[in-house]
C-alpha cells in the first residue's frame, strides 16, 4: 500500500503505463488548491481503452487495500474520474483531452512524472 499521496500517485502512473496509457502525465498541485495534491492524466485511444484503464486503476488499487472516494463517467468513457482524496486522476479519450485541457489550465503546476 503506497505510503503516501506522493507514492499513490506514482503507483497510478506505473498502472496506467503497465496497461498502455497514452501521454500520461502527474502534476503536483497541492501549492495552487485544496482540492488534492497531485493530479494524474492519462488517455487512451478509444472509449473502450479509456474505461479499461480506470477500470485497471481501480482494480489493481482495491487489491492493494485502496478504494476510490468517488468515479464519474465510466457510463459514457469519454472522460473517467477517479478521486483517491490527495490524488485525482482524470481518463481522458484523445478529443477530450486536447478539449479541456487540464494541463493549461493547471499550468503553473510542477510536472512531476510525463511519460508520452
Amino acid at each position: 500500500m503506497p505510503a503516501d499521496a506522493a507514492d499513490l500517485a506514482h503507483r497510478i502512473v506505473e498502472i496506467a503505463a503497465d496497461k498502455k496509457g497514452n501521454d500520461i502525465v502527474m502534476l503536483r498541485t497541492a501549492e495552487l488548491t485544496s482540492i488534492a495534491d497531485f493530479f494524474v492524466i492519462c488517455s487512451g485511444r478509444s472509449d473502450r481503452q479509456v474505461s479499461a484503464l480506470a477500470g485497471a486503476i481501480v482494480d489493481e488499487l482495491r487489491e492493494e487495500g485502496i478504494r476510490p472516494l468517488g468515479v464519474e463517467g465510466r457510463e459514457t468513457s469519454r472522460w473517467v474520474l477517479l478521486d483517491f482524496g490527495a490524488v485525482i486522476v482524470h481518463v481522458f479519450g484523445p478529443e477530450e483531452r486536447e478539449y479541456y485541457g487540464l494541463e493549461r489550465l493547471w499550468g503553473k503546476a510542477a510536472q512531476v512524472v510525463r511519460i508520452v
